[in-house]
C-alpha cells in the first residue's frame, strides 16, 4: 500500500495557546474541548513549545477542580510547556507519522508548512486512518 499525504488525516483546525496564557486557559481546553493530547504553543505564528496533559496534571496537584486555585493563576503556558517541539512538515506521509507515533514517546506531532503550524495529527488519527482503510 502507497503511502498517503498527511493533509487529509491531520486536524487542520488546530487549538493551540500562547507562552503568556495562564493554565487556567489550558485547563478550559482540556475540560470544554474534550482534547485529550497536546496542545501546540505559538507565538508570533511559529510553533514553540507543547503542553501535553501529563505536563498539566503534574504542575496541578493538589489543585483541584476549581478555578479559583492559586496555581491556574500563577503558572503560565511557558512554565510548563516543552520547548523546541518535534514537528514534521506537509510532506511527511501517514506511514511516517505512523512511525514516529510508534517509535517515539509523542501522543501527537503539530504538521508545520513554511514555519507555521497547519494541523496536528494523533495517534487516534493514525488508528482511523488505517481502521478506514482495512476490508471488514
Amino acid at each position: 500500500m502507497k503511502s498517503e499525504s498527511i493533509i487529509p488525516v491531520m486536524t487542520s483546525d488546530v487549538i493551540s495557546v500562547r507562552p503568556d496564557q495562564t493554565l487556567l486557559d489550558v485547563k478550559h481546553i482540556y475540560e470544554h474541548k474534550k482534547w485529550h493530547h497536546h496542545i501546540p504553543v505559538v507565538e508570533n505564528d511559529k510553533l514553540v513549545g507543547m503542553v501535553s496533559l501529563v505536563d498539566f496534571m503534574y504542575h496541578i496537584v493538589g489543585a483541584g477542580i476549581s478555578d479559583d486555585h492559586e496555581v491556574y493563576k500563577t503558572l503560565t503556558v511557558k512554565d510548563i510547556m516543552t520547548q523546541k517541539p518535534f514537528y514534521l512538515t506537509t510532506k511527511a506521509t501517514v506511514e511516517d507519522v505512523a512511525k514516529v507515533l510508534a517509535t517515539h514517546y509523542y501522543h501527537a506531532v503539530p504538521i508545520l508548512e513554511d514555519g507555521k503550524l497547519v494541523g496536528i495529527v494523533s495517534t487516534a488519527d493514525i488508528i482511523n486512518y488505517y481502521l478506514s482503510k482495512t476490508v471488514v
